[in-house]
Order: C-alpha cells, then sequence, then structure tokens
C-alpha cells in the first residue's frame, strides 16, 4: 500500500487539503472522500497543500479534474501551493496550469481567495 496521508483544515472560509506521500489510484479514494466532504458542507473554496506531496499518477490528477466544474459552478475554486518541482512538472505537461492557479505560498493562494471576495 502506498505512503499517502491527507488532511483537511480550515482557513478562515477556506479549506485547505494538505497531501502527503504517494498520490496513486490505491490513494485517489481518499482525496475524493474529503472532496465530497466538502461538497456535502457546501465548502466550494479550496487550496491543496503540496509540500509533501512526493508523487502523483493520472488517477491523482483525474480527482482534481472531477471537482472543479463543480467547486467552480458554486462560485468556488481549486487552487494549489507548495508544490516540489518534480510534481508540478507533471501538471506542467498535462496543460493544468492553464487550468488552475498555481502559488508557491499557501498564503499567497489563500490571500487570491480573500481578493476575490
Amino acid at each position: 500500500m502506498a505512503d499517502f496521508n491527507v488532511n483537511l483544515r480550515g482557513v478562515g472560509s477556506v479549506s485547505v487539503i494538505d497531501v502527503k506521500g504517494y498520490l496513486d489510484a490505491h490513494t485517489a479514494p481518499e482525496l475524493e472522500n474529503i472532496f465530497n466532504k466538502l461538497l456535502d458542507e457546501r465548502q466550494f473554496r479550496v487550496v491543496v497543500n503540496f509540500n509533501e506531496l512526493k508523487y502523483i499518477s493520472s488517477a491523482g490528477l483525474g480527482v482534481f479534474m472531477a471537482y472543479v466544474e463543480t467547486m467552480r459552478e458554486n462560485s468556488g475554486d481549486i487552487k494549489f501551493s507548495n508544490m516540489k518541482e518534480n510534481v508540478y512538472n507533471i501538471f506542467d505537461l498535462l496543460g493544468f496550469p492553464i487550468l488552475y492557479e498555481f502559488f508557491k505560498e499557501e498564503k499567497e493562494a489563500l490571500q487570491k481567495f480573500d481578493s476575490q471576495g
């Protein structure tokens, strides 16, 4: 079993998801569960902090694609922060920077939500 951990915390009106370890087909359902919980609670403003993520597969990327439209339809979004270069390169290769906002630090992503109202 891959080493993966996901933690959800609130920072003001934004939900922050910390991902750690390896996000792949075996661990993606854990992240899906977090997003489903957020939808149930009508929390649509999300920052994903990748500070401790070592690896992401296409299944992990698919989780974000599955939920971003719903978040945006409800005046929210998914923003990414603290991504290591090797993980960012996977997102970049697949064109994610066109679809999502990436921030070096979590606080920058949180401030972006604050500036959007």
